[in-house]
């Protein structure tokens, strides 16, 4: 285990008990898990957590995201289990991809397994599409107009406008790795893709990559892309999703699994549900 994959370790645990909570899942999301970091980039730790049983009883609804202060290294926030499930009704893209990251820190319970489970069946296209391309149009009108253009922000248009070709293609949640969107979705030998993948290799060799002319081959296909999936988006179906009630019972899975059958609220729980 690395240094630093201790210290998030470390980190985690010393917000298990500040918090009173306990990690079910951590991940690496971002640039990292996306296969295009820069020599500096940080750590972008995401996780799931649950709180005791009579937290949920409360009149006062417990705060449902844990965000430490950012560093020059670290970034970990996480959301309670009740949120990530109630955005996974909603078939919510980045915990879709918290799910897929090859880089996790921990899976300390089986309710990421059984999330994961449920996803074809939980996966809009519609949503998706909405997200990933408001993500792109958002990147690229606010980075990538002008003669000159910061130019690494390329990344975070090219990656969510290949996340919709993806659904198009194969109506499923896209992969987190860039490489493989680019090799599926942009055809080899063109001048687009070999200009893709040279900025790739710069990024990842530690080029600054700030402001610089516009890689007028690269916006081309963004404009024709984001006008595109603008005009196809309301064609794509919302998918059969999972049901509250399924989610429930995954919920209280969950608490049983961490806090133990024993708890009050869980034996009452049972009762009620004739278990």
């Amino acid at each position: 285990m690395s240094e630093i994959h201790k210290e998030i370790v470390r980190q985690l645990r010393s917000i298990e008990a500040e918090e009173d909570v306990r990690i079910l899942y951590a991940c690496e999301s971002g640039s990292r898990a996306w296969g295009f970091p820069s020599k500096d980039s940080d750590y972008d730790v995401r996780f799931l957590y649950l709180r005791r049983p009579e937290a949920y009883l409360s009149i006062q609804e417990p705060r449902d995201v844990i965000e430490r202060p950012i560093s020059d290294l670290l970034d970990i926030n996480g959301w309670d289990l009740k949120k990530g499930l109630t955005l996974f009704h909603k078939s919510n893209p980045p915990l879709l991809e918290w799910l897929q990251s090859d880089i996790r820190y921990e899976e300390n319970y089986t309710v990421a397994e059984s999330i994961r489970k449920l996803s074809p069946l939980g996966f809009s296209p519609k949503s998706c599409i909405y997200h990933y391309l408001n993500m792109a149009r958002g990147n690229y009108r606010t980075y990538l107009q002008g003669s000159e253009v910061k130019i690494k922000k390329y990344f975070y248009v090219l990656r969510p406008l290949l996340a919709c070709a993806w659904i198009e293609k194969y109506n499923e949640v896209p992969p987190l790795e860039f490489s493989v969107l680019v090799e599926e979705l942009i055809p080899a030998g063109t001048l687009l893709r070999e200009t893709v993948n040279n900025l790739l290799i710069r990024k990842m060799s530690g080029d600054e990559l700030n402001l610089e002319p516009r890689l007028e081959v690269i916006n081309t296909y963004l404009e024709q892309q984001i006008a595109y999936f603008e005009e196809a988006a309301s064609r794509f179906g919302p998918g059969n999703g999972v049901s509250y009630e399924v989610l429930d019972e995954l919920f209280r899975a969950a608490l049983a699994e961490v806090w133990g059958e024993g708890s009050l609220w869980t034996a009452g729980v049972s009762r009620r549900s004739g278990n």
